[in-house]
């Protein structure tokens, strides 16, 4: 009869070897999991937070060339830029002139510093009447 044996200290060793290689995968995994799904939630919100200022700077029919920054809070900063590219004069039927201008729109929302820093940009392109 054969004498049964059990694992060899060897084996042990190279079955705790595998199972902590895998855990520390399975464990980066997660973190790089996690880290893009904070990465695509910043994102979100930065997006959020650039429609919210280019709707504030385009309702209504009067834009202001110029540039606006500020500072939404929570680590995202803001910066608008509205710039003229167009002028023209629109002659309705039966109307007297109307001046109008078209302006193109730029908003810029960024967070985190340095190496990690992130901008999100939005631009259109607006008619309104010209400003001077």
């Amino acid at each position: 009869m054969r004498d049964e044996r059990g694992f060899l200290l060897l084996e042990v060793l190279i079955a705790f070897i595998i199972a902590i290689l895998a855990l520390g995968v399975l464990f980066r995994a997660t973190g790089d999991g996690l880290r893009a799904s904070q990465q695509a939630q910043d994102y979100e919100e930065a997006v959020v937070r650039a429609r919210s200022h280019l709707a504030m700077a385009t309702r209504g029919g009067s834009l202001m060339p110029g540039t606006w920054n500020g500072d939404d809070g929570g680590g995202y900063r803001w910066r608008l830029h509205v710039t003229p590219l167009a002028q023209t004069v629109a002659r309705p039927i039966g109307g007297p002139p109307v001046p109008l201008a078209l302006y193109e729109v730029s908003v810029e929302v960024r967070w985190g510093d340095g190496e990690h820093a992130r901008t999100v940009r939005l631009d259109t392109q607006r008619i309104g009447q010209p400003v001077g």
